[in-house]
């Protein structure tokens, strides 16, 4: 005896349907309407046609029927080679993942009594980071009884503002949550 092997299809109300692709389209006997507007492979619009005879022309053609819309009224299908179409796909992916710019927040931190020499080596950091296109938020924390000293840390970030403002603008000030303050800088328009 031959060991049960799962059908391709699975039983619903209306008769066998095939299971849906696991790609983003539906293509060839995968799609469910019935009828179909369909374009051919020159841009041709041939109409509204059956299913069966949408695929049919395809065949004709040796190429698959990919519905492009399936949210119309009636889906819009349209006679291509589905690997080329999702060779295509792919490069335009790609090129948009490669055009599309992330920008990073790095964090430094400080106290409202940090030194001029400490505070040297943040500013310098601070220009690398922008230099390189990310953004450098600096935060400030207060504890305990320090939280009174809360105008001397918005002091020492004027005085970080002033000296990073040929290469950063403000790009966001923050009231007082909890005992932390911050200040964002974004690297300046060239």
């Amino acid at each position: 005896m031959k060991p049960f092997s799962k059908p391709a299809f699975r039983s619903g109300g209306r008769g066998f349907r095939p299971q849906t692709p696991p790609d983003t389209h539906r293509i060839n006997e995968f799609i469910i309407a019935r009828e179909v507007r369909v374009i051919a492979p020159d841009g041709e619009q041939l109409g509204v046609l059956a299913l069966k005879d949408a695929l049919l022309k395809a065949q004709e053609l040796e190429l698959d029927l990919v519905e492009v819309a399936p949210q119309a009224k009636p889906p819009v299908c349209k006679i291509l080679d589905y690997g080329k179409f999702k060779y295509k796909e792919q490069k335009k992916e790609a090129e948009a993942r490669k055009n599309r710019s992330e920008t990073t927040i790095k964090e430094l931190r400080l106290r409202y009594r940090t030194d001029v020499g400490d505070l040297e080596v943040k500013l310098k950091q601070a220009r690398d980071f922008l230099a390189e296109g990310d953004k450098v938020k600096f935060v400030m924390r207060f504890k305990g009884r320090e939280a009174m000293y809360i105008e001397l840390g918005r002091e020492k970030f004027q005085q970080i503002e002033e000296r990073l403002k040929d290469v950063a603008t403000v790009d966001e000030r923050s009231p007082l949550f909890g005992r932390q303050i911050h200040i964002t800088f974004a690297p300046a328009k060239a």
